[in-house]
C-alpha cells in the first residue's frame, strides 16, 4: 500500500492532518498520533 491511499483511508476514519515536516505527514485522533512517511513507494509491513 502506498501512503497516498493510507492517508485517505486514515482521513475517513477521522483522521485530521495536524502537521508536515519534511516527507512526513502527522495525522491525529483524539490522544492518538500516527506518523506517515510519504515517500514514493510502498510502505513495508509494520511500519505504523
Amino acid at each position: 500500500m502506498y501512503s497516498k491511499e493510507l492517508v485517505k483511508l486514515l482521513l475517513k476514519d477521522g483522521r485530521q492532518i495536524v502537521s508536515q515536516n519534511g516527507s512526513h505527514l502527522k495525522l491525529k485522533k483524539k490522544e492518538k498520533t500516527e506518523i506517515v512517511p510519504m515517500h514514493n513507494k510502498e510502505l513495508k509491513k509494520g511500519t505504523l
